[in-house]
């Protein structure tokens, strides 16, 4: 299943909020986190995973 690049949420394959980009097709969750993706590419492309979150969300 493939994972949103954006908020590495597991997304069907089916869905039809995806892009190309050299020759990879990129899937999305929603068109916001699509929209980040191309605004933003060099911030996704080549991510393995994702980076870990303080459990307090305070840093």
């Amino acid at each position: 299943m493939p994972i949103d690049p954006v908020c590495w949420m597991h997304v069907d394959r089916n869905s039809e909020i995806r892009t190309e980009y050299s020759g990879q097709t990129y899937y999305f969750c929603s068109l916001r986190c699509k929209q980040e993706f191309e605004k933003n590419l060099k911030n996704y492309l080549g991510v393995k995973s994702p980076m870990k979150m303080p459990e307090n969300g305070t840093g």
